[in-house]
């Protein structure tokens, strides 16, 4: 009897949190899915580099492109490196190329790893990590840099982790 109660406790719980689990799913899916793609192709003219019937040619879906793993940059200051800032992205495309970015990701990865490098010379973007200024140029550098090599169905980078380490 001691075993099982126990058990009965623990498929209890495994049954709520699976029934949890599945409502969160439903509930966040749907309203977000839609969400997005208004928020992303609602605008227009609002920068995204594409005319209407660019836009038109795409399916509206949006989707997220996750790199394997993160950018490392080296932050130096006259000949040496001073530290390191670790950069976690993602890319927000519409869901008719993101197939195509899996077979690129070499390119797209020395696409950004060239826009970090050049922010990381050029200043004190990647010095000061807590001013939302420096967040918007990096964005929007490796934005632009990225739509040479992608020109249609980028909509936009995220920046989901950022961390410097001092070395």
């Amino acid at each position: 009897m001691k075993q099982i109660i126990p058990a009965i406790i623990a498929v209890l719980f495994v049954v709520i949190g699976a029934a949890g689990g599945l409502f969160l799913k439903g509930a966040f899916t749907g309203g977000e899915a839609s969400a997005a793609s208004q928020a992303g192709h609602g605008k227009s003219g609002s920068g995204h580099g594409g005319d209407a019937s660019e836009d038109a040619a795409l399916t509206g879906e949006v989707t997220y492109y996750k790199f394997n793993r993160e950018f490392v940059v080296p932050v130096t200051r006259g000949e040496r490196v001073d530290s390191l800032v670790i950069i976690n992205l993602n890319l927000e495309v519409d869901d008719s190329i993101s197939g195509m970015l899996f077979g690129m990701e070499p390119k797209l990865r020395d696409n950004v790893m060239s826009t970090l490098i050049r922010l990381s010379n050029e200043g004190e973007v990647l010095g000061d990590l807590t001013d939302p200024e420096n967040y918007e140029t990096i964005r929007s550098m490796i934005l632009a840099n990225l739509r040479e090599v992608v020109p249609h169905g980028l909509e936009n980078v995220l920046i989901l982790d950022m961390a410097k380490q001092h070395i």
